[in-house]
């Protein structure tokens, strides 16, 4: 399928932005010697404002990724953190806080990004640059993310392979304030709508939140018996995991649960994967889109242009008008954990095989 989006040929030519692209970017420090945002070149003060944490990528992941690549780029920069708990109004309040505090950069990951153009208009407006992280926003300096309608789009092949194109699915996605929701519930719409399975129900969950898909997924199950549902598709693993508690408290056991998608590769995603309790997950290694994140913000906020392609090996393109960095995603599947999430160091052998699932981990030849 093709996207606007700008797609990464390989994962490992984007790898070396964790390694000759930060000694690279920080060899600048000393090299500069332009004023960048209020702050001297030498260093900054960096916002990233995060939209929530019920999903466990952004205080896992996200955060201690981007912090650690902003402090060995630059030594002398501050990371100002804001978590806004899929509040709107919280962030734009978090927005003006760190302005007010001195930010000469924001790395914003919006709660609702068709409403975040104010936001991006408050930064500019006080010559501090935007970087859109995850979702996009209309208007801001740089956009950096995963290509997102590909994600939907292979969630849904590897469903409709699992339940033999045919049958009858749930069809759970993210919020509606959410742009990457949207792109991902129109790549997967493009397969399911052309396949031979029927969306029985289909629900935006209004926070992304496991509770709401566990208890909308026993709404349904009274409406259908759990065998007449042959599949799920969850848009991310927590929605699956709610969507498993929901079956099983249904009395399905667990190895008769319908194949169940997810994104996000969180580790109890990957355990269910490996016990036969969820089909897949789509890993969108976050040290590459967090590492990005920060080197071009230390550039920003040390006056200087981010470095074009040929310096740091990431390609660039332009999506509706915003400079944008774009990576591939990987599905992940109990073939090939030891291959992605293990042997990127994502997660060791240790993290996922605990207690019950070491049966499993075995199984899957991975100790």
């Amino acid at each position: 399928m093709s996207t606007p989006l700008h797609r990464l040929a390989a994962f490992g030519a984007v790898l070396a932005i964790g390694t000759a692209g930060l000694t690279a970017c920080g060899a600048n420090d000393a090299e500069s010697g332009s004023d960048g945002g209020g702050d001297s070149a030498s260093g900054g003060t960096i916002a990233l404002l995060l939209p929530e944490s019920k999903t466990t990528r952004y205080e896992a992941f996200d955060k201690p990724l981007f912090e650690a690549a902003v402090a060995e780029l630059c030594s002398d920069c501050e990371v100002d953190y804001y978590n806004a708990d899929q509040d709107e109004a919280k962030q734009a309040q978090q927005l003006t806080s760190a302005l007010t505090a001195g930010a000469s950069v924001v790395v914003l990951d919006p709660v609702n990004g068709a409403g975040a153009t104010g936001m991006v208009q408050e930064a500019q407006g006080q010559d501090v640059p935007v970087i859109a992280y995850d979702r996009f926003i209309d208007g801001a300096d740089y956009y950096m993310s995963f290509d997102n309608e590909t994600v939907g789009q292979m969630q849904a092949e590897a469903l409709v392979e699992a339940v033999g194109d045919t049958g009858n699915i749930l069809m759970l996605n993210g919020a509606p304030s959410d742009p990457n929701a949207a792109q991902f519930k129109a790549g997967a719409h493009s397969v399911l709508d052309s396949s031979g399975v029927t969306i029985a129900e289909e629900y935006d969950n209004p926070d992304w939140s496991p509770e709401n898909a566990q208890q909308w997924t026993t709404d349904q199950l009274s409406k259908y018996d759990p065998s007449d549902i042959q599949g799920v598709y969850a848009a991310n693993d927590g929605q699956a995991g709610g969507v498993v508690a929901a079956l099983t408290g249904a009395g399905v056991s667990s190895d008769e649960l319908p194949p169940i998608t997810g994104q996000d590769a969180e580790v109890a995603a990957i355990q269910r994967i490996l016990a036969g309790e969820q089909e897949m997950t789509i890993y969108k290694p976050i040290p590459i889109e967090a590492e990005t994140a920060a080197e071009v913000a230390v550039a920003l906020a040390q006056g200087e242009e981010p470095a074009s392609t040929s310096e740091t090996g990431i390609d660039q393109s332009d999506y509706e008008g915003v400079t944008s960095y774009i990576f591939d995603p990987i599905v992940v599947t109990a073939d090939n954990v030891a291959d992605t999430v293990i042997a990127d160091g994502f997660y060791s052998a240790a993290d996922i095989c605990t207690g019950d699932y070491a049966a499993a981990c075995s199984e899957a030849g991975i100790s």
